[in-house]
């Protein structure tokens, strides 16, 4: 798949967190449930949805953020199966309420897989020699 670049690679420093943070149930408990925590699944989502990406529509972000069309698939269908959870239970829901949802499972699972691909990516690019294409 064509690796399109990345135009704003501080985005993508924002967003690969963002992404694992979804992918990893230990630390969605440990930080997200924890109000000494700095980090919430609202933060997660504002990077994801407002920030350094559109999870909704993230076809624009192509060589913006996201690499690939692997990465705006999954990143769309991650933008999917969230909605379908904050619909389950509600918008102002509190955190514990989002991944004790039955669906949960469902964005865990494909936001590891978005993670997969974007470390891979990622390293791949890294390991061109500069002034390669992609």
């Amino acid at each position: 798949m064509a690796d399109h670049g990345i135009e704003f690679p501080v985005f993508r420093l924002h967003l690969v967190p963002a992404v694992l943070a979804l992918a990893t149930p230990s630390w969605q408990r440990e930080v997200w449930l924890c109000r000494e925590e700095f980090e919430t699944l609202t933060y997660v989502v504002t990077v994801l949805f407002d920030d350094f990406c559109d999870a909704a529509d993230p076809a624009p972000w192509l060589g913006r953020s996201l690499r690939t069309e692997e990465e705006v698939t999954l990143m769309r269908q991650l933008g999917e199966a969230y909605g379908v959870v904050e619909s389950a239970v509600g918008r102002d829901a509190p955190d514990e309420d989002y991944i004790q949802a039955p669906a949960w499972e469902s964005v865990v699972a494909i936001a590891a897989r978005l993670a997969q691909v974007m470390v891979t990516n990622d390293l791949k690019a890294a390991a061109r020699p500069s002034g390669s294409g992609a």
